[in-house]
């Protein structure tokens, strides 16, 4: 005589499986081995119909209208899965599974789905150890245009005065402009596996956005127009954006551009006329100071490993030199209008002291790229004559 075990019984009371009855079905599924049963009970009038479509469409059978016999369409479904990255959801792997895409890391990933290619699918192309604090300190560290600068804050400025300012202003969107679409591209190209990484180039174009906000913002604020904008500035920017390598195009924006140009919002701390260009660039300086430490970290973790990096990094600054030998690089309206910000008068005396502040800026802007290219592995010598090629545009 054949045994038959009873079956667990799952009481759906009123809840059909139309509105959520076959989650609990699941559930009870879940717990017993496959050709195991299940009985469920219910007072929906279309229980029975319902339970019988959707068990089928799940690879179980339905037996006597009510029993469910757990099959094995489920358990093969998996079969084959394999975990992104292992079960630690924060220990990204050298090189992510073909099929992984976008699957969450950490998550078990189902056989059979889409293969996704990304250009920048190697971990040592694009990482760093400190991505995941830089993500941390930038989410906290946001701050909105609209209240953390006083825009109706009162001052009065020469006519002249003013438009150094707007021209420096708009000296400044331009750059920002750039130094946001560069990271923005590679967004696109780094597998998603290494999300800290994504995270932080997606804060680093938000805050130039952000940048350029505010100084677009300031430009306008007395109504007149904006500045020049140099042959040879754009030029130099768009070297930038026809860098294609991860590595190459984090050299020369973050650790040698916004790294000059962390001296340059400095500068403008000190010497701004105004309290709110000296607060949004002081603003700046604070996003701007996380991109160079997040290119200079990832730089010195791949040159950790990979012993002709500093060679690409030289070809690279060899390369944009010669590519902008022809040009005049900064403007002289915005050389100009860094002399009278720093002068304040048209006295002879002040624009001779503004005059040597902005060649002291330059030694400052140049003894910074030396530090940065040092630390990324450069002799003292072959890190000066490096920094000496840099653009003349500052970034």
């Amino acid at each position: 005589m054949t045994v038959r075990c009873v079956p667990a019984t799952i009481d759906l009371e009123e809840l059909g499986l139309d509105r959520g009855g076959h989650l609990l079905i699941q559930h009870a599924l879940e717990g017993v081995p496959v050709g195991a049963e299940v009985l469920v009970r219910g007072n929906d009038p279309s229980l029975r119909v319902h339970l019988g479509a959707w068990a089928r469409s799940q690879g179980h059978t339905v037996r006597d209208g009510a029993i469910v016999v757990r099959g094995s369409a489920t358990s093969a479904r998996w079969s084959g899965a394999e975990r992104a990255g292992g079960y630690a959801p924060n220990g990204a792997v050298q090189h992510p599974g073909p099929t992984w895409g976008v699957a969450a890391r950490g998550a078990l990933v189902e056989a059979g789905g889409p293969t996704l290619r990304f250009d920048l699918e190697d971990k040592d192309l694009v990482w760093s150890d400190l991505a995941p604090r830089l993500y941390a300190q930038a989410a906290a560290s946001q701050w909105d245009p609209n209240t953390a600068v006083e825009w109706d804050a009162p001052f009065d400025l020469p006519a002249e005065v003013e438009a150094a300012v707007v021209q420096v202003m708009t000296y400044l969107v331009e750059n920002e402009q750039v130094a946001l679409i560069v990271p923005a591209r590679f967004l696109g190209r780094i597998h998603p596996h290494f999300r800290e990484v994504l995270q932080v180039l997606a804060v680093q174009a938000a805050d130039e956005a952000r940048h350029m906000e505010v100084f677009a913002r300031r430009a306008a604020l007395r109504g007149g127009p904006l500045g020049v904008s140099g042959a040879g500035g754009r030029a130099s920017l768009a070297t930038l954006l026809n860098e294609p390598d991860f590595a190459l195009a984090s050299f020369l924006l973050s650790v040698l551009g916004e790294g000059t140009f962390l001296n340059l919002l400095g500068f403008l701390e000190v010497h701004a006329p105004d309290p709110i260009s000296r607060s949004i660039t002081a603003l700046a300086r604070q996003d701007e100071a996380r991109h160079v430490a997040f290119g200079m970290a990832h730089l010195e973790h791949q040159a950790a490993l990979d012993s002709a990096l500093r060679a690409r990094l030289r070809a690279a600054v060899e390369r944009r030199h010669d590519a902008l030998m022809e040009t005049v690089g900064l403007n002289q309206q915005v050389f100009d209008a860094l002399v009278l910000l720093a002068a304040g008068s048209w006295q002879p005396q002040a624009i001779a002291r503004g005059y040597a502040a902005v060649e002291q800026l330059q030694h400052a802007m140049d003894d910074g790229r030396q530090r940065r290219l040092v630390r990324l592995g450069f002799p003292h010598d072959e890190a000066k004559a490096l920094s000496a090629l840099h653009t003349r545009n500052f970034m």
